[in-house]
Parts: C-alpha cells; sequence; structure tokens
C-alpha cells in the first residue's frame, strides 16, 4: 500500500513541461460528416464548442507555464 497522498490531478509547483503537457486541439470534422440537414447539434457545432474549450485549456496551459518560467 502507497503511503502517497493524491494530488487531485494538480501538478507541484516543480512541475516540468512533460508533467504539463499542452492541450491537443480538437480534429475538425470531415466535410462529409454533416448531413446537410440542420441537426441540432450539427458536428460543427459540436466542434465549435470543442474548439472553445481547447482554446480556454489552452490559455490556461500558457499562464501556468509563463507563471513558472517555462
Amino acid at each position: 500500500m502507497s503511503t502517497k497522498k493524491p494530488t487531485g490531478g494538480k501538478s507541484s509547483p516543480a512541475a516540468t513541461s512533460n508533467d504539463d503537457p499542452p492541450p491537443v486541439p480538437p480534429e475538425r470534422p470531415a466535410p462529409d460528416e454533416c448531413c446537410n440537414s440542420g441537426c441540432i447539434p450539427c458536428v460543427y457545432d459540436l466542434y465549435d464548442e470543442a474548439m472553445d474549450r481547447y482554446r480556454e485549456a489552452l490559455k490556461a496551459w500558457r499562464a501556468r507555464h509563463e507563471a513558472h518560467g517555462n
């Protein structure tokens, strides 16, 4: 049994960039993935939402790395 305390997914202040890789952007839907019938939500709507989450995650990642001088 381990005596280490869980960190809850948070990295320590001394974490390296290997411990905190940049977020990966979502894959854009292929043109044939949209049926052009007005689905709600459309695959492009889902992609736009994923891109919004990616941009926020990238912004937070950059702020963490600027704060640590990485």
